[in-house]
C-alpha cells in the first residue's frame, strides 16, 4: 500500500511546535512534503521532518498568510491539504476581569487567522481539491469556568468549518475540524506552571485531575491529534466534510 498522503503537498499553520509539529511529523511519515507555516521567532531552530520546510507567518497578517500561499503554489504547482492549526491559548480569567485588548489579539488569531488561512487557500485548491483541517477545541461545543474568551473563539471555529464545508464543497474541498480535549502540549503545562505559582495545584496533581476526569483516565497525546488530521486528510475520510472530530480520550 502506497503511503495515505503520499506526494501530497501541505501547509500547517503553527507548525513549527505542538500539535502543528506533530502533524507535520506524522503527515511527512505518509509521504507528504511542504510547508510549516509559524512565526519567525518560533521557527527559528525548528527540528522539521524530511520534506518540509519553514515559512515565516503571522496569521493575524492576512498578508502574510496570502505570501505563504503563493509562494506555495508557485513551488508545487498545487496544494493538497491545509492545516489551520496556529492559535492562541490565553490565561484563565473571571468575567469580570476580561481583558478586551487580549481579546482582539486572540480573536485576530484563532477566529480571523483561521477564516483568512481558508480564505487564501482555497484559490490554491479549487483546481484539484483537496482537505482543509481546522484545529477546533473541546471548546468548540463545551464551556469550562474562566475561560469565556477562548471558548467564544473556538465555538467561531466551529461555525467557520460548517460554513466553509459548505461554500468549498462544489470544488471538492474537504473541511473538517479537531476537538482534542487537553493534551500535555508546552503550552497547556506552561499555563498549570503559572496556576500554581499563583496558588493552583502542582502540575501532577493537574493533570491526574484532567485525566481522571475522561473515559480513558488518561490524557489524549500530540500523536493521536496527528492521526486524526492524517485520517481526515487522507482519502480515508472521502466522504466526511463539516465534522468536528474529538480527540479527547472520551471527555464529552
Amino acid at each position: 500500500m502506497p503511503p495515505l498522503l503520499d506526494g501530497r503537498i501541505a501547509l500547517i499553520t503553527g507548525g513549527s511546535r505542538g500539535l502543528g509539529l506533530a502533524i507535520a511529523e506524522r503527515f511527512a511519515a505518509e509521504g507528504a512534503v511542504g510547508h510549516a507555516l509559524d512565526l519567525a521567532q518560533t521557527s527559528a531552530g525548528a527540528q522539521l521532518p524530511a520534506g518540509f520546510s519553514a515559512t515565516a507567518v503571522d496569521v493575524g497578517d492576512e498578508t502574510t498568510i496570502a505570501a505563504a500561499m503563493h509562494a506555495a503554489l508557485r513551488q508545487h504547482g498545487r496544494l493538497d491539504v491545509v492545516v489551520a492549526n496556529a492559535g492562541l491559548v490565553p490565561p484563565w480569567r473571571e468575567t469580570e476581569s476580561l481583558d478586551m485588548a487580549e481579546w482582539d489579539r486572540v480573536m485576530a488569531v484563532n477566529v480571523r487567522g483561521v477564516a483568512a488561512t481558508i480564505k487564501h487557500a482555497t484559490p490554491a485548491m479549487k483546481a484539484s481539491g483537496g482537505a482543509i483541517i481546522v484545529m477546533a477545541s473541546i471548546n468548540a461545543y463545551l464551556a469550562h469556568p474562566r475561560q469565556m474568551l477562548y471558548t467564544a473563539s473556538k465555538h467561531a471555529v466551529l461555525g467557520i468549518i460548517r460554513a466553509a464545508a459548505r461554500d468549498l464543497g462544489r470544488f471538492g474541498i474537504r473541511v473538517n475540524g479537531i476537538a482534542p480535549g487537553p493534551i500535555a502540549t508546552d503550552a497547556l503545562l506552561e499555563r498549570i506552571r503559572t496556576r500554581a505559582r499563583n496558588g493552583g495545584p502542582a502540575e501532577q496533581e493537574a493533570l491526574a485531575a484532567l485525566a481522571a476526569d475522561n473515559a480513558l483516565a488518561r490524557l489524549a497525546t500530540a500523536d493521536e491529534v496527528a492521526k486524526a488530521a492524517l485520517f481526515l486528510a487522507s482519502d480515508l475520510a472521502s466522504g466526511i466534510s463539516g465534522e468536528l472530530l474529538p480527540v479527547d480520550a472520551g471527555l464529552a
